[in-house]
């Protein structure tokens, strides 16, 4: 999958990025079917301006739909994990919903029986 990341008015180490792709990988042993994944890396600022919560947004396409997760944390990578928990959660919702309309394409109508009153 092509995982693009984006942190918006700072710089990104590098080994973040690395941390971030690695656990996103981990991802397609649940759904093996992704397009593609951007993820947003923000500064909040809280009440001090000394504080930042890491803010993270992870958006993964797959064929017919977009799974979507935020989160905030004390560094990125307590955002990013549980930002894969939610996608873990919406994945496995995902693929049952799937998998039921699925089921209910290949199920065949019993043919109905006629059934004739002699007078």
């Amino acid at each position: 999958m092509k995982i693009h990341v984006h942190a918006v008015h700072f710089d990104i180490d590098p080994k973040l990025v690395g941390f971030i792709q690695n656990k996103l990988n981990k991802l397609e042993t649940f759904y093996d079917k992704f397009i593609s994944g951007e993820v947003f890396l923000k500064l909040d600022k809280g009440d001090s301006n000394k504080i930042h919560k890491k803010h993270i947004e992870i958006k993964l396409s797959v064929p017919g739909s977009t799974i979507f997760a935020e989160e905030k944390g004390t560094t990125f990578e307590e955002a990013t994990d549980l930002a894969l928990e939610a996608l873990k959660s919406q994945i496995k919702k995902f693929k049952d919903k799937r998998n039921e309309v699925e089921h209910k394409k290949r199920e065949i109508p019993a043919e109905e029986e006629v059934v004739e009153d002699d007078f």
